[in-house]
């Protein structure tokens, strides 16, 4: 009997920058620990974004905005990240960088205002009457063509739907047939119906089905209580910026120019204030009334210094408005110029912007630190490395930097398997420190050998 082994088909996690953060790491007091949810020290840092957290889930931090400044490498995108994943899925969080409003096609207060649209979340609650159960009979039903040719068209559906305490059969009109196509509805499917739009959505696959085997990695769900016809609380989350690009978007006629306009790939256009200004009223309507609730997110806006005056003026307007998101920034620049212009200022950001915000320090990391930061990149990386050789990668990374230790771990893990070893030891580290330079160490050469680059 021939038995080989194959590779597990089961997909692997890509390893990024920030992967291994998954919080604040803080105890319920608020106190930083140690070394928890993959972040190591900073503990005034992250007690400072855990208030920061605890304001934001009580609604009172909206329009206000928070810096975190340090030096590189020292975790400021973790610390934004950490603040991410503490307030959870439901809360919007729109990350964006500061050389992104430098655009061709749209203003860069556009970009900065879209963004901030983005980060501001809307919930919104309706009781609606709705049809909803477990498809049992899918039927369509064929009618004579109005174009009087020879094909038939859909004219009606019939779908039996099944709950807990009963069965009903329905006949539907042929747009909610395309609708059911649409969702790729099948039998055994739960879904709900709404009565008065006829809008049609897949909950899931019924957990009947759950046993059978099935390719398709499928949400199985119970079959619905109480009977087929009911009123719903449905739960609707989106942002502001939804709903403006789904007013904003032309519907599109039957005309030729109106066809052309959408087999040709649509340019990014920008979103009128007037309509901004309408949906604003909408929105606070649906507020007043008590059938939304609007959720302030945040905008994470890394390398701020990238922007220039007309961004930061901008800035401190929208930071007033009534609909504003809490905007963290983050800069590793000291003292320099405000992009554009010939005046100094700290972190590169007028001193009148500089007086709303809140100001997180972060510290470089001491050589223990730094060793236990490896530590948990070689353990996400699936690494091996011996003590030795981390207190050496250690002392590289006091040298150089942070970062270009942590860049040195793959390909000295590559080493020592062509060596024949799974883990690492100090030789793999010496041969691709040989290899590859860090930018002190680069700079360093190109002064020693200014004479023979162009400059």
């Amino acid at each position: 009997m021939n038995i080989e082994e194959v590779q597990s088909t089961a997909k692997k996690q890509r390893i990024a920058t920030h992967t291994h953060i998954r919080g604040l790491g803080l105890e319920p007091s608020g106190r930083a620990i140690d070394m928890a949810a993959g972040f190591v020290g900073q503990k005034e840092a992250r007690e400072a974004a855990g208030l920061v957290v605890d304001m934001i889930k009580q609604k009172k931090m909206a329009g206000r905005a928070l810096l975190l400044a340090g030096p590189p490498g020292t975790g400021k995108t973790a610390l934004a990240l950490g603040v991410s994943q503490e307030l959870g899925t439901k809360v919007p969080f729109c990350p964006m960088v500061g050389s992104e409003v430098y655009s061709s096609e749209v203003k860069k207060t556009e970009v900065l205002m879209e963004n901030f649209r983005r980060a501001i979340g809307l919930r919104i609650k309706e009781n609606k009457e709705v049809y909803e159960g477990e498809v049992t009979e899918l039927s369509p039903e064929e009618s004579e063509s109005l174009t009087g040719g020879y094909g038939k068209s859909i004219g009606s559906v019939i779908i039996g739907l099944k709950t807990i305490k009963g069965t009903k059969q329905l006949r539907l009109e042929a747009s909610i047939y395309d609708a059911l196509i649409k969702e790729k509805v099948a039998v055994g499917d739960v879904i709900y119906i709404e009565a008065n739009s006829g809008a049609v959505k897949r909950v899931g696959r019924s957990d009947a089905f759950a046993t059978e085997f099935d390719l398709e990695a499928e949400e199985y769900v119970p079959l619905p209580k109480g009977e087929v016809s009911k009123k719903k609380e449905i739960v609707q989350d989106v942002t502001l910026h939804d709903l403006d690009a789904a007013n904003a978007r032309p519907q599109g006629g039957q005309d030729i120019l109106s066809l052309m306009g959408q087999m040709m790939k649509p340019r990014k256009t920008e979103i009128t204030d007037k309509l901004r200004q309408e949906i604003n009223k909408v929105v606070n309507g649906f507020i007043d009334k008590g059938t939304a609730e609007l959720v302030p997110g945040v905008l994470f806006i890394d390398e701020v210094h990238m922007l220039d005056m007309e961004c930061f003026s901008y800035l401190n307007r929208a930071l007033e408005s009534s609909l504003s998101p809490i905007v963290i920034f983050a800069t590793n620049r000291g003292i320099c110029n405000v992009r554009g212009t010939d005046m100094n200022s700290p972190h590169g950001i007028p001193v009148d912007l500089l007086d709303r915000l809140v100001i997180i320090r972060t510290q470089t990391y001491g050589p223990a630190e730094m060793i236990q930061i490896l530590a948990i990149r070689a353990q996400v990386e699936e690494l091996h490395i011996d003590e030795e050789s981390l207190a050496d990668l250690g002392e590289i990374g006091q040298r150089t930097s942070l970062r270009h230790a942590v860049q040195l771990l793959s390909p000295a893990s590559i080493v020592a398997k062509l060596n024949g070893r799974e883990e690492i030891c100090k030789a793999d580290l010496d041969e691709v420190c040989a290899l590859y330079l860090d930018a002190k160490s680069s700079a360093k050469l190109l002064q020693d050998q200014q004479e023979k680059y162009i400059s």
